[in-house]
């Protein structure tokens, strides 16, 4: 089992920045990729960005391209989206997951195993 843990959301003005934080816990080993999702009220949630722990491979959906970066640290089992130049429609519940996947997976959400609540990021016009 692998327990992962958001923090960092909260209200922005458009334009402005936040750090999202993940820190899993637990039999992180067998989940080799950190995912970030999210979901908008009334759609459906999607792929944010993903990194490898192993080779730090990055993947990132292309709106957030330029203004979102994910980083790990091993050491500390946390992972971080750092979330530049905001936009309304950047506003969502952010979820971490933990799993395994490829690049050509990574992007779908059947391959995460482990899910955290999530974290509330608002961006205000």
């Amino acid at each position: 089992q692998v327990q992962l843990v958001e923090s960092g959301g909260g209200l922005v003005q458009a334009g402005g920045s936040l750090r999202l934080s993940c820190a899993a816990s637990g039999r992180t080993s067998s989940s080799p990729t950190m995912g970030w999702f999210r979901q908008a009220p009334g759609k459906e949630r999607e792929f944010v960005a993903a990194i490898t722990w192993i080779g730090g491979r990055t993947y990132y959906r292309d709106s957030v391209k330029g203004r979102f970066t994910i980083s790990g640290d091993n050491a500390k089992n946390t992972a971080y989206l750092q979330m530049n130049s905001l936009k309304p429609e950047d506003t969502a519940v952010y979820y971490c997951a933990a799993g395994g996947c490829s690049e050509y997976s990574c992007y779908l959400s059947e391959p995460y195993d482990y899910w955290g609540q999530g974290t509330q990021v608002t961006v205000s016009a």
